[in-house]
């Protein structure tokens, strides 16, 4: 898997190897494309190589055959993202350890493999507790890159390891893994590794370039899950470009509680308001936050917490949208007081926040009104409307939520994806959950709407959700769910499947029934439009 053709080189981002940006998105996949351009104007990144996108063409060519010079073309490269650091892959000292990220030419959001702290091992582990003095740190990265490895590599699902983990949540009276103490989390680490044997079949690898071979081949993989072509055929993503792999020194962002992970919008991607658009996590890592897992509460304490950082972000909005000229999805860790940058993407928005979005950048000089144009030439401006519950509506409101989108959707209730996709060939449907992922991408497009009980703003689903134009609400802490009795209690009252919901995003309100709408259309931008339509029309007859 030698690399002669430059569509299938490799690049360095960041470190005292990084090169000139020559990459381009199709070449290097967009994600390490725009972490290239981040370090070049200064941001925070960390080292990084790349694996360029003709790797997974030849690895999905060659029937997924595994391949020695791969091993090779990793160690290699490993050296030089280590260089100026006085950290090792698989060093017994001072150990490092790497992310692999999958990064597709354009966005797909999380629809493909991420491992993370792969490299910890037995015996790097004990160099990570001696040089971060953080047995919690240690214990706790370990125990998710075993379950990450058995899920990835092996495709065990969570569930069983997420048993686990409830068993010693109640033991030691907890909420969340990471209020557990070290003690705890070095003993579930271990079960966690009889249970990897015990799903697998094989014993959870010892050596960190077996780990990154394995991982790396892996993320290559799955661009082929059911999830990622079902997005590819929705979006009309051609199935021959592949995906680039990019191997990230890795930063901690649950290493205490000056860390924590976070994701934002450089403005708001379900009205279009220009406001930062956060969603953070102390002492957590990148994926409890946008795996909807979990509720995200932490956002408005960031910048009483950590004021210096949080004026930082702020600062990288601004940043980001000068560079890319369009609103940016920004994935964050801060580790001990230090924030790093580890990924921006194009923001996915509803129809709403395109239109305004475009004519307020226009405004701000950002864009020109030709530019302003083309984005919206895939958007149907004649569909584009405000959808309000109607003041005198007779519909009891039974608890509230956090809107990941605008406007309202009614329905009837679903309580998973097959019943979502069969009730929604007769009648529109809101599909309802505990937490969602973006395995579940076929019940969202099939869907009105989407109610969750935890999660956040920010996570894959939302995004995916928001980006579909469906009505969404998520961390419902009115909401529970009986599947097996195909029933939930919303705000204390009980609904059977098939029973009709009103989601109401513009208010955060999730009401009973179907009750009266009222529509409008957004006057001022779209006017604005054809305002700049009508310059264009001029200027070509002229």
């Amino acid at each position: 898997m030698t690399a002669p053709a430059a569509n299938r080189r490799i690049f360095v981002i960041g470190g005292q190897h990084a090169e000139p940006l020559t990459g381009d998105a199709p070449t290097m996949g967009f994600k390490a494309y725009n972490l290239a351009r981040m370090a070049a104007i200064g941001l925070p990144v960390p080292p990084a190589f790349v694996l360029a996108t003709g790797y997974c063409r030849d690895y999905v060519k060659q029937e997924k055959k595994p391949s020695g010079e791969l091993r090779e073309l990793l160690a290699a490269n490993l050296r030089r993202v280590e260089a100026g650091s006085s950290l090792t892959f698989g060093g017994a000292r001072k150990p490092m350890l790497v992310s692999v990220r999958s990064g597709a030419p354009v966005s797909m959001p999380g629809m493909m493999e991420t491992m993370l702290t792969v490299g910890l091992t037995e015996a790097t582990l004990r160099g990570l507790l001696r040089m971060t003095g953080n047995p919690r740190l240690v214990w706790d990265s370990y125990r998710r890159l075993v379950q990450s490895f058995a899920a990835v590599v092996h495709g065990v699902p969570a569930r069983r390891f997420e048993a686990v983990l409830d068993e010693y949540l109640k033991r030691g009276g907890v909420a969340r893994a990471h209020e557990l103490d070290g003690q705890l989390l070095a003993a579930l680490a271990r079960d966690y590794l009889e249970l990897h044997h015990e799903l697998t079949g094989a014993e959870f690898p010892q050596d960190p370039l077996e780990q990154l071979d394995a991982a790396v081949r892996a993320v290559f993989r799955s661009w082929l899950t059911p999830r990622a072509v079902e997005y590819r055929r929705l979006h009309h993503i051609d199935e021959g470009v592949g995906t680039a792999v990019t191997v990230q020194r890795m930063v901690f962002g649950n290493a205490g509680g000056g860390s924590g992970s976070g994701v934002a919008f450089t403005r708001d991607p379900a009205t279009g308001e220009n406001r930062l658009y956060l969603d953070f996590l102390f002492n957590a890592q990148g994926e409890d936050v946008v795996s909807g897992r979990h509720a995200l509460h932490d956002s408005e304490q960031l910048g009483a917490v950590l004021p210096r950082v949080m004026q930082q972000i702020l600062n990288v909005r601004h940043a980001l949208e000068a560079e890319f000229k369009d609103v940016q999805e920004f994935e964050f860790t801060i580790q001990d007081g230090k924030l790093y940058l580890l990924q921006t993407r194009t923001g996915k928005r509803t129809a709403p926040a395109a239109l305004r979005i475009a004519v307020e950048q226009v405004r701000e000089g950002l864009i020109t009104t030709e530019e302003a144009l083309v984005r919206l030439q895939d958007v149907d401006l004649e569909r584009i409307e405000e959808v309000h519950v109607a003041a005198d509506a007779d519909a009891p409101v039974l608890c509230t939520a956090t809107s990941a989108s605008v406007g309202v959707a009614t329905g009837a209730i679903a309580l998973d994806v097959e019943a979502a996709k069969q009730m929604a060939k007769r009648q529109p449907v809101i599909l309802v959950r505990h937490d969602t992922t973006t395995d579940d991408i076929d019940g969202l497009a099939a869907a009105s709407g989407l109610l969750t009980a935890v999660g956040g703003r920010t996570s894959h689903a939302a995004v995916v959700a928001r980006q579909l134009n469906k009505v969404c609400l998520v961390g419902c802490a009115g909401l529970s769910i009986d599947v097996a009795g195909r029933s939930c209690r919303i705000g204390g009252r009980k609904f059977v499947e098939g029973d009709a919901l009103c989601l109401d995003a513009n208010g955060g309100r999730v009401l009973a029934g179907r009750p009266k709408l009222v529509v409008a259309k957004p006057p001022e931008f779209l006017a604005e439009v054809e305002r700049w339509r009508g310059a264009r029309a001029a200027d070509a007859v002229a």
